[in-house]
């Protein structure tokens, strides 16, 4: 009999992705630069700059190390600090003299300057290369939440410039991201269930992309199931007539006006469309950019309202034609 899936957690794709194997030298060096950018700093020891970056696992801390080591010849030093919070132990990794090193990855400009994103060579270069950024950006600051409503892989950056290079680097590979500050802390996040599994099998987490679609399928048949059994509850059934006139209206609306809809009331529409059971809040959240519940509603209603105008000026039936004969 095989074991049971281990569900897809922070700590199970950080396990996986310390065993991934990556054979040339450029995506190394892009995972080895993006985990000391996002774990790390610099910092002048004795009038020398040392290399430094805390970590949450052994296993992320020997990679790194032997990273150093095989791409750079270059030997480190590594330490348990005390936990930020119980249960959460910290490792820091420290190469002494560390300018050369953080030259030679792009960490340190011509001036000596610690730069402010991540270096623009790693940024363009292959597919490949790009899911190594990405590797090493979540083995050093990476959080993924179970699927659902809140789902979510996230990153979090020591600076938004760092966070605007993952954002193009995932765009690059065809992954959608978005970079937000979050009480004080900048992040890059990917929401979008199926784009979060995207970005686990490119990163190499293949096992955990597996077992988050299988969380996902899980999940969402029990939703169903328990909406079926609920459906019979009043508030249920008005909100879902609400929702079957609220399509019905809208769609009718689109047709009225055609092409001489405004833009940013069609795509109001069409969100409204596409996500037929969506709250206004989470129609509001799915907008790019994204808009507050009242936002979104005061669009609708003024599609709606647009298109029962021009329907009496043409002497057509309104947006009401399209709504269902056994509706209450």
């Amino acid at each position: 009999m095989s074991p049971a899936p281990v569900a897809a957690t922070t700590a199970q794709v950080k396990k996986e992705l310390v065993k991934f194997e990556a054979n040339t030298y450029g995506v190394r060096n892009a995972e080895l630069a993006a985990t000391l950018r996002l774990a790390g700093g610099l910092h002048t020891i004795n009038n020398r700059i040392a290399l430094e970056a805390e970590l949450h696992t052994p296993h992320i801390v020997q990679r790194v190390r032997k990273n150093l080591v095989e791409l750079y010849a270059v030997m480190s030093e590594a330490k348990q600090l005390p936990p930020g919070k119980p249960g959460d132990p910290i490792f820091l990794v420290r190469v002494k003299d560390g300018e050369t090193i953080a030259r030679q990855i792009g960490l340190l400009d011509a001036r000596r300057r610690a730069i402010r994103g991540l270096p623009n060579r790693l940024t363009t270069g292959s597919p490949d290369e790009l899911a190594a950024i990405w590797r090493g950006a979540f083995l050093a600051r990476g959080v993924l939440t179970a699927p659902g409503r809140s789902a979510s892989l996230e990153i979090t950056c020591p600076t938004t410039e760092v966070a605007m290079a993952l954002v193009g680097a995932a765009a690059r590979i065809g992954v959608p991201a978005k970079n937000r500050e979050i009480r004080g802390q900048v992040k890059v996040l990917i929401r979008d269930n199926d784009a979060i599994a995207d970005m686990l099998g490119k990163m190499g987490a293949v096992k955990q992309q597996e077992e988050w679609m299988q969380q996902r399928t899980e999940r969402e048949s029990k939703n169903t199931a328990n909406r079926l059994v609920n459906f019979d509850d009043a508030n249920l059934r008005r909100s879902a007539q609400a929702s079957v006139a609220a399509c019905a209206r809208t769609e009718r609306a689109l047709e009225i006006l055609g092409d001489s809809v405004q833009p940013h009331l069609r795509d109001a529409g069409l969100l409204r469309l596409k996500y037929r059971e969506a709250s206004l809040d989470e129609l509001g959240a799915k907008a790019d950019p994204p808009l507050t519940k009242d936002a979104i509603a005061g669009r609708i209603r003024r599609l709606l309202t647009n298109a029962d105008k021009r329907a009496s000026e043409l002497g057509i039936p309104g947006t009401e034609a399209n709504l269902p004969a056994d509706l209450d």
